[in-house]
């Protein structure tokens, strides 16, 4: 490796990362993500300090499970996901707990959230589950993207679309 890239090694290792995946839009048959390939797309542009999914009061126990064996903290709200999300990524921000903000979704909603994180220096990085699924509004507001692609007949890992570094 050359002297550039252990320099932009050596600082997403120290980038602060929290990964917020909002799993009713985002763990939806026609997007067929997995959530290793969501954790694989976020832990390139730092070190994961939090990765929490939000999950509804639907949420099957080998769901939940499932996740929580892959690492996450799995949030299960009785009302919307999305505002619990919302006011989480909005803490992390304000209280400068991560570097880079992280939200694996579809939702437009979350377009204040990443615009407040952009206002108290935090990097924002909007994760799309699929072409499909991607939300032209976070994909602008955000500093970086990242689309994953359907990886059903790849074994490589993801496929990074659109990554900004």
């Amino acid at each position: 490796m050359d002297l550039l890239g252990r320099l932009f090694a050596d600082e997403a290792d120290e980038t602060r990362v929290a990964l917020f995946v909002d799993g009713p839009n985002v763990l939806r048959d026609e997007f067929d993500v997995d959530l290793d390939d969501v954790r694989e797309a976020a832990a390139a542009v730092g070190q994961l300090t939090a990765t929490r999914l939000y999950l509804d009061e639907h949420a099957t126990p080998g769901l939940i499970q499932a996740a929580e064996a892959r690492g996450f903290e799995v949030i299960v709200t009785s009302g919307d996901v999305d505002v619990r999300l919302a006011v989480d990524v909005t803490q992390f921000a304000v209280e400068d707990r991560a570097d880079t903000i992280a939200i694996a979704s579809r939702d437009t909603d979350f377009k204040p959230a990443i615009e407040t994180a952009n206002a108290y220096g935090c990097r924002t990085f909007a994760i799309a589950p699929g072409e499909f699924g991607r939300s032209d509004a976070l994909r602008n507001a955000a500093t970086e993207r990242v689309t994953l692609e359907d990886e059903a007949n790849d074994e490589a890992g993801p496929t990074l679309v659109g990554h900004d570094t």
